[in-house]
């Protein structure tokens, strides 16, 4: 019997340390996101990757969803699973920035059962930020970046 271990440009993927994250948010698990296996289905991940994510930046208002001139598209994800997480479990959803450009953001999101150190889920999505009218790639605006800048990942 064999085990396949995810990988990265062909080095093996591995949990990380909450320290390695910038910020911190509660995700709350809900019934329905376990499958017939009794944990959380794979694609639920990425729904607390975008919540987790778009929540901060509401939260510092860097994003208004309603009024707001700029949106960001999801363009590029990926998610490595390490240890299975299920409802009722309370996560823990830490933040990082990998790289910030012009018009677009890759977030790197770590997903920790609440008070375990190392990573159940690691990955990362990337946001073209567009005008929302036209939906052309558009400059970051200056109360988007300040927040980014703040979850910059450690160098």
């Amino acid at each position: 019997m064999s085990t396949v271990e995810p990988t990265v440009s062909g080095v093996r993927a591995a949990p990380e340390a909450r320290s390695a994250y910038r910020a911190f948010r509660p995700i709350t698990t809900r019934w329905m996101d376990n499958d017939v296996y009794g944990h959380i289905n794979n694609v639920v991940y990425y729904s607390f990757f975008d919540t987790a994510v778009n929540g901060h930046l509401i939260e510092v208002g860097a994003l208004d969803i309603h009024a707001g001139t700029v949106i960001g598209l999801v363009i590029e994800t990926r998610c490595n699973y390490f240890a299975p997480l299920a409802f009722p479990q309370a996560i823990d959803a830490g933040l990082r920035v990998a790289h910030m450009g012009r018009s677009s953001v890759r977030y790197e999101v770590g997903l920790f059962a609440a008070g375990q150190p190392l990573s159940a889920a690691a990955g990362h999505f990337v946001h073209v930020y567009v005008d929302r009218i036209t939906r052309r790639p558009t400059e970051l605006p200056a109360a988007l970046r300040t927040a980014l800048d703040a979850l910059k990942a450690f160098e």
